[in-house]
């Protein structure tokens, strides 16, 4: 069909569109039709969402953009932000100042920039206050002005902390917002703020949504496969709407 056709021409010039090199010297690219019209949003949008299954790339590609502009000095500062669901949000009962207490609810975030940029460089940056790595709940309150902010795990805010997160965007600012509503750590009565938005802002002018599905998937061929069936099973009459790993 054409569709096939105009398709396979995008992956064709997107095969030549180098985003980054990984510090061992590895080529990143968008792999998939999807993830470069994702791309193409994040560029040409002040706020784009990001929706799809783990594995897609959603939280991967969002940094490498990010740190890319941020080295090119087209911003100030790089803010990486994702709602601590399972410390309860206040992260109060857990050892330790605040670095070690989100660690572990931030690793994936740290993960992705360690690819592009050397450890000893990411923490000169952060103590400069270049990156910030930080629970939502740090956002509350302030302006991000000249930033490029990347809101992970955007289904486990609840619809109050994605108005609040949402509403910092200062002037120069960009922002990305990613998430898998099938996969939300809320209590079951609780609505996920990732899915609201969706409902509220996908005909506002000037916000990109794009999503993905299993195919958009980039890790072991066998985690596509995993996430096919668990949504063919979700979509059937007595399937469960939303299963969340452990």
């Amino acid at each position: 069909s054409t569709w096939d056709t105009h398709q396979q021409e995008e992956l064709k010039d997107l095969q030549q569109d180098i985003l980054a090199c990984t510090r061992r010297g590895e080529v990143i690219r968008a792999k998939t039709f999807r993830q470069r019209q994702y791309v193409k949003a994040v560029l040409n949008h002040d706020l784009t969402f990001c929706i799809g299954p783990a594995g897609s790339g959603r939280t991967f590609l969002a940094v490498v953009l990010a740190a890319q502009a941020l080295l090119a000095s087209q911003y100030e500062r790089l803010i990486l932000t994702r709602p601590a669901v399972e410390a309860g949000e206040k992260l109060g009962f857990l050892p330790g100042d605040l670095q070690q207490k989100v660690n572990p609810f931030l690793r994936p975030l740290y993960d992705a920039l360690y690819e592009l940029i050397d450890a000893e460089k990411i923490r000169n940056l952060m103590e400069r206050g270049v990156i910030e790595v930080a629970p939502l709940a740090y956002m509350r309150g302030r302006t991000l002005s000249n930033a490029f902010v990347i809101v992970d795990e955007a289904q486990n805010t609840t619809p109050a902390q994605m108005k609040m997160v949402l509403t910092r965007l200062g002037f120069g600012s960009r922002m990305v917002v990613t998430g898998d509503i099938t996969q939300t750590d809320l209590p079951a009565n609780q609505q996920s703020g990732l899915a609201l938005s969706q409902k509220i802002l996908r005909t506002v002018e000037g916000i990109a949504f794009c999503e993905f599905t299993a195919k958009d998937v980039v890790r072991n061929p066998i985690v596509q496969r995993i996430v096919a069936a668990y949504e063919q099973y979700e979509r059937k009459p007595g399937g469960s709407p939303h299963i969340s790993p452990v």
